[in-house]
């Protein structure tokens, strides 16, 4: 019996959309188009959204679920699947399903991460191997971030964050929290408060001393809720806003730790307790769809 949302493209076990976190964020300058220069380190982490593709008509491409509140025109996954369907021609089709996991405006990549998996999925389902860097490069039209995640690999990123230098940052486990707001990333680089003149650094200072995240003073000074999550987190280590918030996260030794703490913040918060990756699952779930693909030619 076909399944009432249709036909699946490939195979029906879902694509995955890792998080991120940013280790730290250094904002180094603003370009004269109003776009910041940037310094960040970025590493994966195993919460994940998942994705799943359907067949439809060429020239369908259509949004199953997600989340209500962002209009199918305004979500990314929807925009990255239309952006590449203007270079695979009116011959392809697509409807979408979105479990969402990773909590929206959130500082955790989520949108970003979401258009990443669609252009890399797809670009297989539908047999065009654009190749990664065309990829990277339609991705930065839907937002800076998108890039890393093509890629899938953890990095040092520079310029308006296009720019990746690949890296195995140390991995760990973390405990992530979310206050229960949500952080315009828009309002928080159009503030006037905001630290834009950071001292330009390079990876291995960053891993010799440290980094901060230049946003968490505007943040902290717009978001109360925010200010009270890294306070309460500080009394168990070393706190830090990831992106733009409103998440901040907290390095741990192990999971039960992170639960340990959790179970002492308000219960208002979100949660998570996650482990850092250098490789996103992303191109493991490729390297299984490219085995089933093999395998089934030579069954063919």
């Amino acid at each position: 019996m076909n399944s009432p949302v249709g036909e699946s493209l490939g195979s029906a076990q879902p694509w995955p959309a890792p998080a991120k976190i940013n280790l730290c964020l250094h904002i180094v300058g603003r370009r004269a188009d109003g776009y910041h220069l940037l310094q960040t380190a970025m590493q994966f982490i195993d919460l994940c959204d998942e994705l799943r593709f359907y067949e439809r008509p060429a020239g369908v491409i259509e949004r199953l679920s997600g989340l209500p509140e962002v209009r199918p025109d305004q979500d990314l996954a929807i925009r990255a699947a239309r952006l590449l369907a203007e270079l695979a021609g009116p011959r392809k089709g697509v409807a979408i399903a979105l479990d969402k996991r990773i909590p929206a405006q959130s500082g955790l990549g989520g949108g970003s991460s979401d258009a990443a998996t669609v252009l890399v999925a797809l670009d297989r389902l539908w047999d065009l191997n654009l190749g990664v860097e065309t990829l990277a490069q339609l991705g930065l039209r839907l937002g800076a971030d998108v890039p890393l995640f093509v890629h899938g690999q953890a990095a040092w990123a520079e310029g308006v964050g296009e720019r990746l230098t690949s890296w195995d940052f140390p991995q760990r486990c973390y405990l992530v929290v979310r206050p229960q707001v949500s952080v315009s990333t828009a309002e928080i680089f159009q503030a006037p408060e905001l630290t834009r003149n950071s001292p330009v650094t390079t990876i291995r200072d960053f891993l010799a001393g440290g980094g901060r995240n230049d946003c968490t003073s505007t943040v902290r000074g717009r978001y109360p809720e925010v200010a009270e999550a890294l306070d309460l987190l500080s009394e168990f280590g070393q706190a830090q806003l990831t992106g733009t918030g409103s998440c901040v996260f907290l390095g741990v030794s192990d999971a039960e730790s992170a639960r340990a703490i959790a179970r002492q913040l308000p219960g208002r918060w979100n949660t998570y307790v996650v482990r850092s990756l250098n490789r996103s699952p992303l191109l493991d779930r490729l390297a299984r769809e490219d085995a089933a693909c093999a395998a089934e030619r030579r069954s063919g």
